[in-house]
Formats: C-alpha cells, sequence, structure tokens
C-alpha cells in the first residue's frame, strides 16, 4: 500500500500486534523498586490528512495503544494520541497522553524513506515537551522521554525511555519500554 505522504510514518499505518515480547522496566509502588513486566502489546495506526495549518501542511496516524501483562484483561498500561509528519521541515512528531495525567510531545529529523528514527522531548521545551498533572510532577515528575523506531518490512521495534525523578526513590530512574510488533492488518 502507499502512503507517499505520509513519510516515514506510511510504513506504520495498520494494526501492531506482540505476543509477550514487550519489556517495561519501570519504579513499581506495590514492591517499592524497580523491577520488570513483560507484556503483550496492540497498536493501532490509522491514517488522515492532510491538516492545513497556515503553509504547514501535516499527515498523521491516530494512535492507540494498549500493554497487558499475562494473564490479565485489562491494560496495564494505554495511550492516545497522534503520529504526524512535517515534510517541509523533515519532522516527525508523536504526541500522546496516557491515563495517569502525562501529555508528550516529542519529534526529530528524519527523511521521507526513513526506517528508523529517533525522537525526543524535554520538560520545560517549548516546542517539544512534557507536561504532567500536579501530583505527579510533585511524586514522579518526567523530565525527558526518547524514543527509537526502527520499520523493516511488517515488522516495527521501538525502544523508548522516560527518565523520571521520583520522590519514593532519591535516584533519577531510568524507565524504559522495548518491543517488536508485527503487523497483522494494513486496515485500522
Amino acid at each position: 500500500m502507499a502512503y507517499e505522504e505520509w513519510g516515514p510514518l506510511g510504513k506504520l499505518v495498520g494494526t501492531w500486534e506482540s505476543g509477550f515480547t514487550g519489556l517495561d522496566v519501570s519504579y513499581h509502588n506495590d514492591k517499592g523498586k524497580i523491577a520488570e513486566t513483560i507484556f503483550r502489546e496492540k497498536v493501532i495506526m490509522k491514517p488522515f490528512g492532510p491538516v492545513d495549518n497556515g503553509e504547514q501542511s501535516l499527515y498523521g496516524l491516530d494512535y492507540r495503544m494498549s500493554g497487558y501483562r499475562e494473564g490479565e484483561d485489562n491494560p496495564f498500561h494505554t495511550e492516545v494520541g497522534y503520529w504526524l509528519w512535517d515534510a517541509k521541515e523533515n519532522q516527525v512528531l508523536k504526541c500522546f497522553i496516557i491515563p495517569r495525567g502525562s501529555n508528550i510531545l516529542a519529534g526529530g529529523t528524519a527523511s521521507a524513506d526513513a526506517t528508523s528514527y529517533t525522537l525526543t522531548s524535554e520538560l520545560g521545551s517549548n516546542t517539544y515537551g512534557i507536561t504532567s498533572n500536579l501530583y505527579l510532577d510533585r511524586i514522579a515528575k518526567c523530565t525527558k522521554f526518547d524514543v527509537t523506531i526502527t520499520v523493516e518490512g511488517d515488522t516495527f521495534s521501538y525502544d523508548e525511555t522516560s527518565v523520571i525523578e521520583h520522590a519514593k526513590s532519591d535516584v533519577v530512574i531510568l524507565h524504559t519500554d522495548r518491543n517488536t510488533l508485527t503487523r497483522t492488518s494494513w486496515e485500522a
């Protein structure tokens, strides 16, 4: 299928799933320490566009993600948002919210035919930034986020790190997630 206007995001259109190949390394409140969670994942990316904003024209993907621990029917993590391609600026953007009350707008430079790229975001940035609710800002503040995406045919991999200043731990926590998913359908 051809999605040339979507640049590197055209390769992400569709429904993606993994078995229990995802790895989340984060602070677990119930254990009082950093621990690992193995998970399966489903990601749906539906194309839209163009979205014209003055002279800017964006093509995007409506994005929905759910991660499930083994033996659980309800996801332990979800995200909703958009992936956007700005061809004029050669920018890929991922903007999403998680239901804990955090918003991230990450971005990076990529060519239209890129199969791998990195997006970053930092607390306080006017362009690619992070916001949180009052509680998270006080207890578990995210100060930096980065994700590297690699797409090879019907395989999509990501490796991401959120830098968290956690009040229950006197150290900065590197909350990492990584997974490799397979496209199960071009339909979203």
